[in-house]
């Protein structure tokens, strides 16, 4: 990302285990190293013992349990805060089903670098702007988002600049068991003319800034940010 990254990360410093403050059932990055290609899925944090070894969930992969060997090496990468961390372990035991879970070294050395607290990344959300007083709302697509603010597609024209709208959209519920629905108010900052589309109709782009967001929802937007870093750095905008 060169000049990109420079701009939202800090220099990679050390951190120690402690600083991390690493909760049971975060969510970590797990990259296995037996393919030409490295590797990336996603596990939990089940427990560790200092010094010892850490417990993680074994990950899957289309549904079927990852099959790691012991004394394999792998890298674990996970969100801390506003740091993304990474240190490397070996598998220690595999716990099969039912259990499924492996026992990891404990890290030696622990790299981390800082994010900037409003990161920002692609995504695509079908949303709704509602109306003020009775009438549709208008369907629009979030194609980016922060805990600060999203750019909302639409064809349909949103408020001027400096305009308040009230937006609703969905994100992936924290229990796995669906979505929740996000309702905010927004205020439009910018507003550009972005393409045509095929039946001549023009799309426009609205950066909006959330005034009222929920903490919960804020978290929720937070940990959705960091998953799609976690998958593809490439996606933060």
């Amino acid at each position: 990302m060169g000049s990109m990254q420079t701009e939202r990360e800090l220099a990679p410093k050390e951190f120690t285990f402690e600083s991390m403050n690493l909760q049971v059932g975060v969510r970590l990055q797990f990259i296995t190293y037996r393919r030409i290609k490295p590797m990336q899925y996603f596990s939990t944090l089940i427990g560790y013992v200092k010094d010892e070894y850490l417990i993680v969930k074994v990950p899957l992969e289309n549904g079927t349990p990852v099959g790691l060997v012991e004394g394999e090496r792998i890298t674990i990468r996970v969100f801390s805060g506003m740091n993304v961390c990474s240190f490397a372990c070996t598998v220690q035991r595999v716990f099969d089903r039912p259990l499924l879970y492996v026992h990891l070294s404990f890290p030696d050395t622990i790299q981390g670098t800082s994010l900037r607290a409003a990161m920002r990344v692609k995504v695509d959300i079908p949303a709704q702007v509602l109306p003020p007083q009775a009438g549709a709302a208008v369907d629009c697509a979030l194609s980016n988002v922060s805990v600060s603010g999203a750019r909302i597609e639409s064809a349909l024209t949103l408020p001027e600049s400096g305009g308040e709208i009230t937006l609703e959209f969905g994100l992936p519920s924290p229990l796995g068991d669906g979505e929740m629905r996000v309702r905010t108010q927004a205020v439009v900052r910018n507003v550009n003319a972005i393409r045509k589309e095929a039946d001549g109709s023009e799309m426009f782009a609205y950066g909006v800034q959330f005034l009222d967001l929920d903490p919960v929802h804020h978290t929720m937007i937070q940990n959705l940010t960091y998953e799609v870093l976690l998958a593809d750095r490439q996606n933060i905008v």
